[in-house]
C-alpha cells in the first residue's frame, strides 16, 4: 500500500504496519554476529580449540544465512511499489535464503543452542519475516493463498510462544519486535475474516501493551494504544453477522467463492474482456482504518478476490514453499492499495497500470474521498463520495 506525502487529518500511529509492498526501514547496521559468536563461547567456558570444527562451521553457516536474509529483507524497501516484472527475481532470491535458514536451524538445532546461544525468540523473528514475505507476496501478487500462508507461520509463532521470553528481557526493542508481531498478525487475520481470532489477539496485544509501556514508561505508549483504538474501531465498524438455523454466528465473507460465480448474461461471450487490475484509493479525511486500510478499502479489495486455498500440507506445521514454485497463472486481479496518495502518485501508478495492461482487459478504478461542496452548502459537506471507473485496452 502507499501513502502520500501530505499529512492526514487523523491522526496515525508510526508504529501499525504499513500494508504496502515494501517494508520498514531496518535498524542501524550493526557488525555480523559471526565475529562474536566464537569468543562469547570461550568466555562462558572452555577453549576456543575445544570447538569441533563441524560445530565450528554449523555456526559460522548459520550466521551467513541470518545476515544474508537481513540484507535481503531489508532490500525489499526499496524495490518499485509498481509494475510487475521488477521486483519477482528478488523476492525469489530473499524465498531461497529464508527457506535455507528456516531449514538450517531445524537441522542444526542442539549445535545453535550450545555454541550460538539460539534463543526462541530468534526463531520466531525468523519465522516472522517469512510470514511478511508471505504477506507481500500477497501485496505484489493479489494471490489470497499466500496470506494462508503467512497466517501458517505466525499461527505458529504463537502457539510455540517464541516470544514468550522477550518480557523476561530488560531490552525493550524486543518486546517492540512482538507488539509489531501481534500487530501484522492482526491485518492477516482480518484479510482472512478470522474474526474470532483477532479478538483474541487484539486483547493480548492489549496485556503486552500493558506491561511494555510499565515496566519501560516508554514514550510510545500513546501511538500503541492509537494502534488498539484503530483495530477496534475497525472490528465496529464492520458488524456483518449471519445467524444459523441454531443461532450460531456465521463468518460471511465478500471474496467469490467458487460455487458462487455470477452466470454470464444472454450474449455475451466468456474471455472476451478480462479484469486485469485495479486500483482502490481512499482519500477520505475522517473515516474508520486500520493502519492504512480503510473499512470501504477493505471491503472493496475483498470483492475482486477469490476464496483463498490452503497451499501448504499442514496449516500449523509451517514449511516454506517458494511462490515460484507454484502456478504463475493469476486468478485474481491485480491491486494496487493507495492511501491518501498525491496526484503525481497516483498518476504514476495510473500510467504503470495501463501500460501493462494485458490485451482485451480491464483497468478498475475505485475512488473513495471527502464530498465537497460550495460555500452555504454545510448540510452534505464531509460525506463521503465513492467513484467507480474503467479503463480498456482492446487488442486490435
Amino acid at each position: 500500500m502507499v501513502r502520500g506525502a501530505r499529512q492526514s487529518q487523523q491522526p496515525r500511529s508510526r508504529l501499525a504496519p504499513r500494508l504496502s509492498g515494501t517494508v520498514e526501514k531496518p535498524p542501524r547496521k550493526r557488525k555480523s554476529r559471526t565475529e562474536f559468536t566464537l569468543k562469547e563461547t570461550m568466555s562462558s567456558g572452555g577453549a576456543e580449540d575445544d570447538i569441533p570444527q563441524g560445530e565450528r562451521k554449523t555456526v559460522t553457516d548459520f550466521c551467513y544465512l541470518l545476515d544474508k536474509s537481513k540484507q535481503l529483507f531489508n532490500g525489499l524497501r526499496d524495490l518499485p511499489q509498481y509494475g510487475q516484472k521488477q521486483w519477482q527475481s528478488y523476492f525469489g532470491r530473499t524465498f531461497d535464503v529464508y527457506t535455507k535458514l528456516w531449514k538450517f536451524q531445524q537441522q542444526h538445532r542442539q549445535v545453535l543452542d550450545n555454541r550460538y546461544g539460539l534463543k526462541r525468540w530468534q526463531i520466531g523473528e525468523i519465522a516472522s519475516k517469512i510470514g511478511q514475505l508471505y504477506y507481500h507476496y500477497y501485496l505484489r501478487t493479489s494471490e489470497t493463498s499466500y496470506l494462508n500462508e503467512a497466517f501458517s507461520f505466525y499461527s505458529a509463532i504463537r502457539q510455540r510462544s517464541y516470544y514468550s521470553q522477550v518480557n523476561k528481557e530488560d531490552r525493550p526493542e524486543l518486546v517492540v519486535k512482538k507488539l509489531r508481531y501481534y500487530a501484522r498478525f492482526i491485518v492477516v487475520c482480518l484479510l482472512l475474516n478470522k474474526m474470532d481470532v483477532v479478538k483474541d489477539l487484539v486483547k493480548e496485544l492489549s496485556d503486552e501493551i500493558e506491561d511494555y509501556t510499565h515496566r519501560f514508561n516508554t514514550e510510545d505508549q500513546v501511538e500503541w494504544n492509537l494502534v488498539l483504538q484503530e483495530v477496534a474501531a475497525f472490528i465496529e465498524a464492520d458488524p456483518v453477522m449471519v445467524l444459523n438455523d441454531d443461532n450460531t454466528i456465521v463468518i460471511t465473507s465478500n471474496r467469490l467463492a467458487e460455487t458462487g460465480a455470477p452466470l454470464l448474461e444472454q450474449g455475451m461471450i466468456v474471455g472476451q474482456l478480462s479484469l486485469a487490475d485495479a486500483l482502490i484509493i481512499g482519500n477520505c479525511n475522517n473515516q474508520v482504518k486500520f493502519s492504512e486500510l480503510t473499512v470501504d478499502m477493505f471491503r472493496m479489495l475483498q470483492a475482486l478476490e477469490r476464496e483463498p486455498m490452503n497451499l501448504a500440507s499442514q496449516m500449523n506445521k509451517p514449511g516454506i514453499q517458494e511462490p515460484a514454485d507454484k502456478p504463475t497463472r493469476r486468478e485474481n486481479p491485480h491491486k494496487y492499495l493507495l492511501y491518501k496518495p498525491t496526484f503525481s502518485q497516483l498518476y504514476t501508478f495510473l500510467a504503470a497500470s495501463f501500460k501493462e495492461l494485458p490485451a482485451n482487459s480491464v483497468l478498475l478504478i475505485y475512488l473513495s474521498a471527502t464530498g465537497v461542496f460550495p460555500t452555504g452548502r454545510s448540510d452534505g459537506e464531509g460525506s463521503v463520495h465513492a467513484v467507480l471507473g474503467c479503463c480498456f485496452r482492446i487488442k486490435p
